[in-house]
């Protein structure tokens, strides 16, 4: 069976959905969801106190093609810290610190999705 594109675009709305209520009931204040620019999108923007948190979702039914951390390469993450200053720039705020983090969501056949959130990928 081959991933369709609408499958693999299904896959990713679940996880981010499940990543912003698993963040939410943590404490965090989701700030905008899917924000494009030209260089590439951050799933999630979220407020934990003064902490601006940029999160990548990564969601895995398996792990044939690899974990949802090793899919977060250096320059993914080199990405996700310049696409954090566009949109400090854009929104024109200062925070006080800037955190990437990472949610993996894996979507197992049965029962609830396991989440795991790790804080401040460098």
């Amino acid at each position: 069976m081959t991933t369709t594109a609408a499958s693999k675009q299904a896959m990713g709305r679940y996880g981010e959905a499940i990543a912003e209520r698993h963040l939410t009931a943590q404490g965090l204040v989701v700030l905008e969801r899917n924000w494009h620019c030209t260089e590439g999108e951050i799933d999630l923007v979220l407020r934990e106190g003064d902490t601006l948190v940029i999160c990548e979702v990564k969601t895995r039914s398996d792990d044939a093609f690899g974990t949802p951390q090793q899919a977060v390469t250096q320059a993914k993450l080199d990405r996700l810290h310049r696409l954090a200053e566009r949109w400090i720039t854009a929104r024109g705020l200062r925070p006080a610190e800037v955190r990437v983090d990472l949610v993996a969501v894996h979507r197992p056949r049965r029962g609830a999705a396991r989440v795991e959130h790790v804080r401040g990928l460098s």
